[in-house]
């Protein structure tokens, strides 16, 4: 108590100076407050200063010796910073029913400011600490594809209406948790936080699910997104699309709505590849006994056309069958021979996983013709790499159609009206 009172004498020393020099009373008190007030900023700046600076360099040297990253992203997030800021704020709430001893509302005033402040700051610890946790989290293998951003900012939005709930205590002194004010409170709460609450609750599901990983492929068509993710907080989810351009798309989405995911595609063995080719059916024909010694000629169906052609002629003879009509009987076709010269390409091919799914077969056919379609996985999986080795094989299947007397079918162009006789 005698300390108290020798600082509350101390205090008054520039109000008991003027006083003695015939200043009036109450200019005295003003002027004493507003020197008070001087010397208290000067020395909590100062203290302030010094303390800042030394934590902050015991943090830094603290770092320098550990091999952990935590404590380097705590100097990065200004945890020191803040941290050092309560000392002061403190000390200046100590000091003020001390100097506006006099002028108690003005006191009570700086009182509610402080406590606010001192709120606030609780609040920015609070919140270096989540980016510290967050960014160390993202520095572990385990976390890299987990929405770390969505889980801090649900704590985040927590830890400020805490605030809010503490500062409007302290500014009306009534408790704010009885039944009917939380009841309001609740419904305001979950009528402007409608969407984060329904992002928190897809974040959830997209992580528990495994649905989307940071760094995911994916494709949304009804937001032009078309390239990896690179984000998924509690509002959105970002995508850098294939052009170097970025797609937001609301984290809700991607429960409620239809997407593609390529992780599949990028975890499996090989990347697909399905393409058709229009073959002209009116190009289609049995093959005559020169047009099967032309086709021996290619090395990869020499011994296919020969086996069919034993077992076709064996079939034949058996059977009694008249082999000068080509209809009768079994004959090879020149599309059935590109089908399985096709098929052999593909074997022959070592960009093609021939453990996985490889056919080469017929549709339904067109008013374009016939669809030849190709259906197989390339071991590369990379984009750029896929897209050479499909362009590859097909610049082959194409340029060996005429081989086999088969055309592609094609809309006519302007040079295709042009020799047309009349």
């Amino acid at each position: 108590m005698n300390y108290l009172f020798d600082i509350e004498k101390y205090s008054c020393l520039f109000e008991d100076y003027f006083i003695e020099h015939g200043m009036n009373t109450i200019l005295a008190s003003i002027l004493n407050i507003v020197l008070n007030l001087i010397i208290l900023s000067l020395v909590i700046f100062l203290i302030d200063f010094i303390i800042r600076k030394f934590i902050i360099q015991a943090f830094k040297a603290f770092t320098n010796k550990t091999k952990n990253t935590f404590d380097d992203h705590l100097i990065r997030s200004n945890f020191p910073k803040f941290v050092a800021h309560f000392i002061p704020l403190f000390l200046v709430r100590f000091c003020i029913p001390i100097i506006f001893i006099e002028w108690a509302f003005i006191s009570k005033l700086l009182l509610i400011i402080t406590d606010i402040y001192l709120i606030i700051l609780f609040a920015l610890v609070s919140r270096s600490l989540l980016r510290t946790t967050k960014a160390h989290l993202k520095t572990k293998e385990s976390f890299k594809d987990k929405p770390l951003d969505s889980y801090i900012q649900v704590l985040m939005i927590f830890i400020w209406g805490l605030v809010i709930v503490f500062i409007l205590y302290t500014l009306t002194g009534q408790s704010l948790v009885s039944l009917t004010t939380f009841g309001a409170a609740s419904a305001v709460i979950l009528l402007i936080f409608k969407d984060t609450i329904l992002g928190f609750v897809a974040s959830i599901q997209i992580s528990v699910n495994d649905i989307v990983r940071i760094g995911d492929w994916i494709t949304v068509k009804k937001y032009g997104a078309d390239g990896y993710v690179t984000e998924i907080n509690l509002a959105t989810v970002r995508v850098q699309n294939f052009d170097n351009t970025f797609t937001t798309i609301p984290t809700y989405t991607l429960i409620s709505e239809s997407f593609q995911n390529w992780r599949g595609m990028q975890e499996s063995g090989g990347r697909r590849i399905k393409r058709s080719l229009f073959i002209k059916q009116n190009t289609v024909k049995f093959l005559s006994s020169e047009d099967i010694k032309k086709l021996k000629e290619i090395t990869l169906i020499k011994p296919y056309i020969e086996h069919r052609e034993k077992e076709f002629k064996s079939f034949n003879k058996k059977n009694d069958i008249d082999t000068n009509l080509p209809i009768n009987g079994k004959n090879q076709t020149n599309l059935g021979v590109f089908r399985k010269y096709i098929d052999a390409l593909l074997h022959e091919n070592n960009a093609i996983n021939k453990e996985m799914f490889l056919m080469v077969r017929h549709l339904a056919p067109t008013d374009k013709g016939i669809p030849l379609e190709v259906f197989c996985y390339s071991f590369d999986k990379a984009w750029e790499n896929y897209e050479h080795i499909q362009a590859d094989m097909f610049d082959h299947i194409i340029a060996a159609v005429s081989y086999f007397d088969l055309e592609l079918f094609e809309l006519p162009s302007g040079k295709d009206f042009s020799e047309i006789k009349l």
